[in-house]
C-alpha cells in the first residue's frame, strides 16, 4: 500500500464528465496526494468548454472552480497539479489553461519541463494523425506518413491560425528531441497524451477492419515516443488517448526495459485513478471509482 505522504494521482481522458471530476476532487480532499497529473482530453466537446454563451462554462465553472476550491481548503497541502491538453481539447482554449496556471491553479506543461523534488517532469500533448477532424494537437510522428483511415494533420479543422509548413516540417520526434536535449532522463516523469506504439497501452478495437483492402493497424500509439523511451529510459511515462486499450489487453501498465509506462484512459463511465509513488513504481495501483 502506498503511504499517503508519497501518493501521486494520474487521470486522463475525463472528457468534461462532471461526475468524474467530482470524484477526483473528493479523492484529492480525502487522500491529499503530493501531485496530480492530468493527461489531456479534459474538456467536453470542442468549443463549448470555453463559451461565454454556455451557462455551464465548463472550464471556469467546473474545472478551474473545482481546483480553486481545493486550493483554498487544502492551503499548504494543495498538491502540485500538472496539466496538458489532449487531441479533443480545442487549442483556442490554450491561453485559458496558461492563465489558470499563472493564478496557481496548476502548471501547464505542454512542450515544457519543470522540477519536482529530485524529479524532472516533462509534458507533451501532440498525437500522431488520427481519423478525427480536429487537428489542433496532431503532428506527423517520425516522418510525413498517414496510416490508412487517418487524416493528415494539416487538413481537417483547426481552432487557431497555423502555417502549413509548421506542420509539414515538424514531427513529434523532433519536438521531443528539442524538449529533452541532452538531459539525463533517469529521474524523469513524462506526461504524454499519446501512448507508445505497439505496447499494451495503445491497442485499439480495429481488429479485422480494412480500408481499400488494407488492414488497419490495431496499434495507434507514437513510434517517436516509443523510440525515445527505449533509447533514453526515463523513470516513468504517463499516457491516455486510447480508451479501450486496458480492456483489450488486460493491462493499464507496461515496461520498456527500465521505464514504467501507465495508461489511465478508460472506456467505461467510471473515473480511472492511478496512484503511484515514483520511488516504488512496482506498487502502483489503478482504481475505477
Amino acid at each position: 500500500m502506498i503511504h499517503s505522504a508519497s501518493i501521486h494521482f494520474f487521470v486522463t481522458d475525463l472528457h468534461g464528465k462532471t461526475d468524474r471530476y467530482q470524484k477526483l476532487f473528493q479523492k484529492i480532499l480525502q487522500e491529499r496526494p503530493s501531485s496530480v497529473f492530468l493527461g489531456g482530453d479534459l474538456l467536453p466537446h470542442r468549443l463549448t468548454a470555453f463559451s461565454d454563451d454556455d451557462p455551464a462554462n465548463f472550464f471556469q465553472g467546473t474545472l478551474v472552480a473545482g481546483f480553486d476550491a481545493l486550493k483554498k481548503k487544502l492551503a499548504d497541502r494543495y498538491p502540485r497539479v500538472f496539466v496538458i491538453p489532449g487531441n479533443d481539447d480545442a487549442r483556442c482554449g490554450e491561453q485559458a489553461f496558461i492563465r489558470a496556471g499563472s493564478e496557481g491553479i496548476w502548471e501547464y506543461l505542454h512542450n515544457k519541463k519543470t522540477t519536482f523534488g529530485k524529479y524532472t517532469v516533462y509534458g507533451y500533448a501532440c498525437v500522431p494523425p488520427t481519423p478525427f477532424l480536429l487537428k489542433d494537437w496532431e503532428l506527423y510522428d517520425t516522418a510525413r506518413y498517414v496510416d490508412p483511415g487517418c487524416v493528415a494533420p494539416e487538413e481537417g479543422f483547426h481552432t487557431v491560425a497555423f502555417k502549413k509548413d509548421d506542420i509539414l516540417y515538424k514531427t513529434i520526434a523532433k519536438d521531443i528531441e528539442l524538449l529533452t536535449g541532452d538531459d539525463d532522463l533517469s529521474e524523469s516523469i513524462f506526461l504524454f497524451h499519446s501512448p507508445p506504439y505497439r505496447t499494451k497501452l495503445d491497442r485499439t478495437a480495429l481488429d479485422g477492419k480494412m480500408i481499400d483492402h488494407v488492414p488497419l493497424d490495431v496499434h495507434t500509439g507514437s513510434i517517436a515516443i516509443k523510440r525515445m523511451i527505449k533509447k533514453r529510459q526515463p523513470l516513468l511515462t504517463l499516457h491516455g488517448h486510447i480508451h479501450e486499450s486496458t480492456r483489450l489487453t488486460g493491462s493499464w501498465s507496461d515496461r520498456i526495459r527500465r521505464t514504467f509506462c501507465f495508461n489511465a484512459a478508460h472506456d467505461g463511465p467510471e473515473l480511472a485513478l492511478i496512484r503511484f509513488d515514483p520511488g516504488n513504481l512496482h506498487q502502483a495501483t489503478r482504481e475505477l471509482i
